[in-house]
């Protein structure tokens, strides 16, 4: 009886706060055909930890599979544009600019070897683009990952994070960190 009482609890909550669930609790594509086209952008960012030498690879180019900052751009910048294709109720959009970005950061004694990422996305549609950002630096990290595993199977993605969105009905966002 409990358990019948939180999943209708969870079910209500869910249809009254999540955009993707209609009024019986189902998945669903948000309609935006009424929803005004505008302008929007979105900056993510994230980070993958290494080991000094991993980076020093990854810094000097010489990388067996080849300029890893480079093929990870391409495969964010790929990413952003099939994000509907990942992710079920996305809904696909001409996006009309993605720039990813890359920093070295080497070890300090308080923070380790890493890369940041930053995904800046943009469209002038009906809906955001926050997840095509956020698309775009998992990929690319994932892609650093997977040219670097044969020399650090250690590395850790983290702090994968919408920095900032503007544009649309509900206006701007700004990460306070």
């Amino acid at each position: 009886m409990m358990l019948a009482v939180y999943e209708c609890s969870v079910k209500l909550f869910a249809m009254s706060t999540l955009t993707h669930f209609d009024a019986q609790g189902q998945a669903h594509m948000v309609d935006v055909a009424a929803k005004a086209s505008t302008h929007r952008v979105a900056v993510a960012c994230g980070r993958i930890e290494m080991m000094p030498a991993t980076l020093k690879i990854i810094e000097s180019g010489s990388a067996k599979k080849g300029d890893v900052l480079g093929i990870a751009r391409i495969a964010g910048i790929q990413a952003a544009k099939r994000t509907s294709d990942l992710i079920p109720l996305c809904h696909p959009l001409a996006l009309t600019r993605v720039a990813v970005d890359f920093s070295i950061h080497h070890a300090s004694a308080a923070d380790p070897s890493h890369v940041s990422c930053t995904a800046t996305v943009e469209t002038v549609g009906p809906t955001g683009v926050e997840m095509e950002a956020l698309t775009a630096v998992q990929l690319a990290l994932l892609t650093i990952y997977d040219m670097c595993k044969a020399v650090d199977r250690g590395m850790t993605m983290t702090g994968v994070k919408l920095m900032q969105k503007h544009g649309g009905k509900s206006g701007s966002y700004v990460a306070d960190r």
